[in-house]
């Protein structure tokens, strides 16, 4: 039963896993219209996956370009977002092939920092404060189609996924901030910062593919593309200083992996890549506005444990390569003055990913996949 029982871990868990930055350059913890794999593969008609997701993540390396400002931490001036993302996803078998996807992520978000509380020392008080962001963030919906019928019982399977982000998270939330004004003796309640805003303020279009191959009865290599389409320029807030609005930048993602089936029943390791950021220019509407372009690319390795019609899975993705790239105001003062500008960023070393997958219908457990792998008997198991 190894072959039917890693693709039922493929099916429950790996899609399971959002895809997103980790940081000051992260604005939102998401990834594409489904929820991936585990909500989606298999899912015949009337059929309905329920996936809880829950990622932690602290940001503090500040990185300009790909080069780590090593002195922030060292003098104790480094910003840093502890950020934590719960996700209540839906997936609904709309036939064999086509599904819908409903997603309502919830946030809480604590930095801290002293450069917004009076200024970094040895020029500023160095008194460092917090504030915190939380609540509902953006909703997303979205419908995909498996490309291959499942009933051809092929060893391989893609999907495309077209989805909608709605702005239903606050991107003007506000908190207080010390030691301001010209003396540095008033506390203002104004906005926080763009990274731990819970929504971005633009509604959004999402493209998805995702894929899986068996490789043997062991193996099996599963991969996700997503592209968050964010037509609006800005979102009409002013940052802190009033300089500019946020902007509502494009977001993008992908991972790639292989899930090895153990000897122990229902436990599987997963070893992977995946890289995501924000880029500098959207692919459609304006770019301006304030906005932390970068990336990230992690290594991520990964234990899960499936039985029936349920799942849990545990990954922790390692930075292995930042890069805080020129955001399109940086290109622009480049261009004006002659002197190269780029921002910095903090990212974080590793996040935390852990998530659970219940699927209700009429078909559990290992008679399940017979609906879409009939060719697979227990002379291949």
């Amino acid at each position: 039963m190894k072959a039917k029982g890693i693709v039922l871990l493929v099916i429950l868990v790996i899609g399971s896993h959002h895809l997103f930055a980790q940081g000051c350059v992260a604005i939102r913890g998401f990834s594409g219209c489904a929820s991936g794999l585990s909500n989606t593969f298999g899912t015949s008609k009337g059929e309905l996956f329920a996936n809880t997701g829950f990622r932690y993540f602290k940001s503090f390396r500040h990185f300009r370009g790909s080069h780590e400002e090593t002195e922030r931490v060292e003098n104790g001036t480094e910003v840093i977002n502890k950020s934590y993302f719960l996700d209540l996803s839906l997936s609904y078998g709309i036939t064999d092939r086509l599904y819908g996807t409903l997603t309502i992520p919830f946030t809480y978000h604590d930095r801290s920092s002293m450069y917004e509380h009076g200024g970094n020392p040895p020029n500023g008080l160095g008194d460092r404060h917090h504030t915190s962001a939380k609540g509902l963030a953006d909703i997303r919906m979205g419908i995909g189609y498996w490309l291959v019928d499942p009933s051809k019982g092929k060893s391989f399977n893609y999907a495309i996924g077209l989805g909608l982000k709605l702005p239903t998270g606050s991107y003007d939330y506000k908190d207080n901030f010390y030691n301001q004004g010209d003396k540095r003796d008033e506390t203002r309640y104004t906005v926080v910062d763009q990274s731990i805003q819970p929504g971005d303020g633009g509604t959004g279009i999402t493209l998805d593919v995702q894929g899986y191959h068996i490789l043997s009865a062991q193996f099996v290599l599963a991969s996700n593309l997503f592209y968050l389409l964010n037509p609006k320029e800005t979102n009409g807030t002013l940052t802190r200083s009033g300089s500019s609005e946020f902007s509502c930048p494009d977001q993008f993602a992908a991972r790639i992996g292989t899930f090895y089936n153990t000897k122990i029943h229902g436990f599987s390791l997963y070893a992977g890549g995946r890289i995501e950021g924000v880029p500098s220019y959207d692919l459609i509407g304006g770019s301006s506005g304030y906005r932390r372009p970068g990336y990230a690319i992690s290594i991520e390795p990964g234990v899960a444990y499936s039985k029936n019609n349920f799942a849990v899975n545990v990954s922790i993705p390692f930075a292995l390569y930042r890069n805080r790239v020129q955001s399109y105001s940086d290109k622009e003062r480049t261009a004006e003055t002659g002197e190269y500008r780029n921002g910095d960023a903090a990212f974080a070393d590793y996040l935390l990913s852990f998530t659970f997958t219940y699927r209700f219908g009429k078909t559990h457990g290992k008679d399940m996949l017979k609906d879409f792998v009939p060719s697979w008997n227990e002379e291949s198991n």
